[in-house]
């Protein structure tokens, strides 16, 4: 792998850089004369790691993964247009994160399972005040979910349930019996994007990180409360109908966001993108 963005004339003394060709003042080889290792999870740790967050603060980063025609899925799901990096990347994203927010729609197409403790992470996670795994938080207006999954059953952590005032007090029921956490995030049937935000962080979950899907995504767009996009742009074209990364109601204005990293390996780019 190879940083692209930002450059700099300092790579050599950057242990998580490789802007350089082999053999020149910033090299960023291993040893064999290659700029493109492999890079380890603490160095990816580092290129990922959260902002430092003030006593209220909070921060939600979404991670997807899109081909270059705009599909965020292939027979829908994402893993045919993902990679071996992607998903190192993806490991990586939720081991420095208090939540994972999911849609229940994902939820059942991907086969979500709970998070799990790392060996890898586990002093990071420590020094900063975390358990051993991120929760899951799933958010749904109907509840239409199987909580006899081990997603349910046997989390690591307590899985939580986001859903509205006005849910299905039936299914409401069953999630709570069966382990998980309700949290409520809406007056109605639907959830606020804004609150589930809030409701998280009021739980002490401030390092919030959304897999999607995609209408999740876009609510949390069209409410502007997504503080940083981390955007994997596979080299694969797919045609067909398959969704963007991103659905759901339009924004007034396109907003505006910044980019804060670019690396690439094996014709994949991993992007970063902040709110300006």
């Amino acid at each position: 792998m190879r940083r692209l963005f930002p450059v700099t004339d300092q790579t050599s003394a950057d242990p998580a850089s490789a802007t350089a060709e082999p053999g020149d003042r910033g090299d960023r080889s291993d040893g064999s004369g290659r700029s493109d290792r492999e890079w380890s999870l603490d160095e990816l740790a580092e290129a990922y790691a959260y902002p430092a967050l003030g006593p209220e603060g909070h921060w939600l980063r979404a991670n997807m993964v899109s081909t270059l025609d705009g599909a965020a899925q292939h027979d829908g799901r994402s893993q045919p247009i993902s990679s071996e990096t992607d998903m190192r990347i993806f490991g990586t994203l939720r081991a420095l994160a208090d939540v994972v927010v999911v849609g229940a729609e994902t939820v059942r197409q991907e086969g979500y399972r709970p998070a799990r403790a790392r060996e890898a992470f586990a002093a990071r996670r420590a020094a900063a005040g975390q358990g051993p795994a991120p929760a899951i938080a799933v958010v749904t207006a109907g509840l239409d979910l199987d909580f006899s999954l081990p997603l349910f059953t046997s989390p690591l952590v307590p899985t939580l349930v986001v859903t509205g005032a006005a849910a299905p007090a039936e299914r409401v029921a069953a999630a709570a019996a069966a382990g998980a956490e309700v949290v409520l995030a809406g007056e109605g049937a639907a959830v606020d994007p804004a609150r589930i935000v809030g409701e998280l962080a009021d739980r002490g979950l401030r390092r919030q990180l959304t897999e999607g899907g995609p209408r999740l995504l876009g609510q949390f767009v069209a409410a502007d409360v997504l503080d940083e996009l981390c955007l994997t742009i596979s080299p694969m074209l797919a045609a067909g109908g398959a969704q963007r990364i991103s659905g759901g109601p339009p924004v007034a204005v396109p907003h505006r966001l910044a980019p804060a990293s670019v690396l690439e390996e094996a014709g994949f780019l991993y992007t970063r993108y902040r709110r300006i």
